[in-house]
């Protein structure tokens, strides 16, 4: 201990982390929540999470209560990536809590249950996900914010894809993260030109169910950042 530095000298206070999980199911955007099944908030609908033992990190925490409250120890290619930090008084009503979130976007979405202080656990549709427990629907708000960014400038979008897919299935997974109708001309034109993002099946085509030829089909390309970016409707026109 360092002489003289009194540890007992500041407000105590706790560090949480929460996570919001997202993935697309039955072509919408799902999002990863439990029920509580303590005070408070008991038998509110909220992110997961928890709070963070002395001798673990942040990511240690997340994957952790990830898999007590959801069943979800073992998710391939899960990615956590860190949001940013909840530190405004009054978000939690047993003591002063700062909060650690993280966002995920699962292409391959099990099934959860619940466990540990999770009542249950379940994929609820991004837009009935509300109110949440705490200030959750900030925090879901933001890690949406985060994940639609990521499309912009990163061949995620492929990865919902099936190995083999036409643009109006690549243009469906954008339009469901976003939120938004693309052109479709316009949106091909993006796609194709940027280099890298996709590349076409030789000799193979799909009838969309819809009059005309058949469509193009393509696979994910070799790149894994867009340049340039493929920006949403909104955005074009900023400084990049």
């Amino acid at each position: 201990m360092l002489q003289g530095y009194d540890k007992y000298a500041h407000e105590p206070f706790a560090v949480t982390v929460d996570l919001a999980v997202l993935t697309l199911r039955e072509g919408a955007l799902h999002v990863l929540l439990v029920e509580r099944g303590q005070e408070p908030y008991r038998g509110h609908w909220a992110l997961p999470g928890g709070f963070l033992h002395p001798d673990e990190s942040a990511e240690t925490a997340a994957r952790r209560e990830l898999a007590e409250e959801t069943g979800l120890a073992d998710v391939s290619g899960l990615h956590l990536e860190q949001l940013r930090t909840y530190s405004e008084p009054g978000r939690d009503p047993r003591m002063r809590v700062v909060s650690v979130a993280f966002a995920a976007l699962l292409p391959d979405a099990p099934e959860p249950h619940g466990g540990g202080d999770a009542a249950e656990a379940r994929w609820v549709p991004y837009d009935k996900a509300g109110p949440l427990a705490f200030d959750h629907d900030r925090i879901l708000a933001d890690a949406h914010e985060r994940v639609g960014a990521k499309f912009e400038y990163t061949c995620l979008a492929t990865a919902f894809c099936p190995p083999e897919f036409t643009l109006g299935e690549l243009q469906q997974v954008y339009e469901t993260v976003w939120g938004t109708a693309l052109d479709r001309p316009n949106f091909r034109r993006k796609v194709l030109a940027t280099p890298g993002f996709v590349e076409a099946v030789p000799g193979a085509a799909r009838l969309t169910g819809g009059r005309g030829k058949p469509a193009a089909v393509y696979r994910a390309g070799t790149a894994t950042a867009l340049h340039p970016p493929l920006l949403r409707p909104s955005r074009e026109g900023r400084p990049a």
